[in-house]
């Protein structure tokens, strides 16, 4: 019997809900692993909505192992990433193959960051980092999620470039990562409540707001209007923001996300990650 032959013949059985039927169901699922969209892609008849569900809570824990089980920490933990970009990626792309359904087809997350580097590319030839805070988010390519800013899926940056739309964090951060592919300068500001970026144009230090439309601020007007930010906002404005501390945020964020939503399990995982990272 093939692979795909005997996937269907599994999918088959999705809607019984004889407990001893589930549980072989779910036992022989763990055989294709946290992500079956390829062999899904091949089944000859689609999946209803509700069946698509089924296959996705039944294959979550695969998921769950394969974050454990790839997780690489730093042995110094989270301080020791220093300028560790590749590293950053790395959790961030596994942490967006976890938050995915396993099911729909996509490519990984650092293609779609190619992919969005190359479409910009242009407006950087044209305008340098300007050009592509321009193209990301005055354009309202990528938009901040206002209506659901607590979505999990806002960490799912795979899903954030396709969708267009994540909380401050994961738009700042597709930022960084792009703008490194491009060779553009761009620095994170480990805002407290509100991530931000930090780009040089013209001549001026300047604040991009890239949940709000890449709305700009200069930064030497905040700094000199010292009867409203105390020394530790100014701290915050003007230090450079670790790949070490973004992963940390990101993971906060996340961690809080799910307990919103009652995911107690996958919260109780990150927390898990989080652990792992301390010094």
């Amino acid at each position: 019997m093939s692979s795909v032959t005997e996937f269907y013949s599994l999918l088959r059985l999705l809607d019984d809900d004889t407990p001893t039927v589930r549980q072989t169901v779910g036992e022989r699922l763990r055989e294709y692993g946290g992500d079956v969209s390829e062999v899904l892609a091949e089944c000859p008849h689609p999946l209803t909505d509700s069946e698509i569900g089924l296959l996705s809570d039944l294959i979550k824990p695969c998921r769950r192992d394969a974050l454990l089980v790839d997780w690489e920490v730093p042995f110094h933990g989270w301080r020791a990433m220093d300028d560790d970009w590749d590293h950053l990626e790395a959790c961030l792309r596994q942490l967006s193959d976890f938050l995915h359904d396993g099911v729909s087809l996509r490519p990984p997350l650092s293609d779609l960051l190619d992919l969005l580097a190359e479409e910009a590319s242009e407006a950087c030839d044209e305008a340098g980092i300007d050009g592509l805070r321009m193209y990301l988010f005055e354009s309202g390519r990528l938009k901040g999620n206002h209506e659901q800013y607590h979505d999990p899926l806002n960490t799912d940056l795979a899903w954030a470039i396709q969708h267009g739309k994540s909380n401050p964090i994961g738009l700042a951060t597709i930022f960084l990562l792009v703008a490194r592919r491009l060779d553009l300068e761009v620095d994170g500001v480990n805002f407290p409540g509100h991530f931000l970026c930090r780009v040089e144009h013209g001549g001026q230090h300047l604040l991009v707001d890239c949940f709000n439309s890449g709305r700009m601020h200069d930064l030497n007007d905040i700094l000199n209007r010292r009867d409203d930010i105390d020394d530790a906002i100014a701290t915050a404005l003007t230090s450079t923001a670790s790949p070490g501390e973004i992963l940390i945020r990101t993971l906060r964020n996340l961690e809080i996300s799910l307990q919103r939503h009652e995911e107690i399990e996958d919260a109780t995982l990150i927390r898990r990650l989080i652990e792992s990272l301390k010094p």
